[in-house]
């Protein structure tokens, strides 16, 4: 079992950034990879960006590519997700999300995560 806590979402002008923090407890946390998705209004929850359990390897969505940068710190149990040059289009609900199996890499799959958070709200105005 892995819980998930989201924190730092918040309210910023198009052009903008802000920080996502995940907090990750339980059994061997530092074995699973994790992920960011994300789901707007009207929307499927997408993926965003996605990290291996060493933090060696991470996955993008073309969206996500050159503006978000997802990092780990095992040390602390937290993932986060800096994000750059927000955009409207980028308001959403986001989710933080956990897998043991295969955590050597991510696809990017929302079936492929096993635990999830409660998400925090993100909004960009323009």
């Amino acid at each position: 079992q892995v819980q998930l806590i989201e924190s730092g979402g918040g309210l910023v002008q198009a052009g903008g950034s802000l920080r996502l923090s995940c907090e990750a407890s339980g059994r061997f946390v530092n074995t699973v990879a994790m992920g960011w998705f994300r789901r707007a209004p009207g929307k499927e929850r997408e993926f965003v960006a996605g990290i291996s359990f060493n933090g060696e390897s991470t996955t993008y969505a073309n969206s996500a590519k050159g503006r978000f940068t997802m990092s780990r710190d095992n040390a602390k149990n937290t993932v986060s997700l800096q994000m750059n040059s927000l955009k409207p289009e980028d308001t959403a609900v986001y989710y933080c999300a956990a897998k043991y199996g295969r955590a050597w890499a991510v696809d990017g799959e929302v079936s492929e995560f096993e635990y999830w958070g409660q998400g925090t709200q993100v909004t960009v105005s323009s």
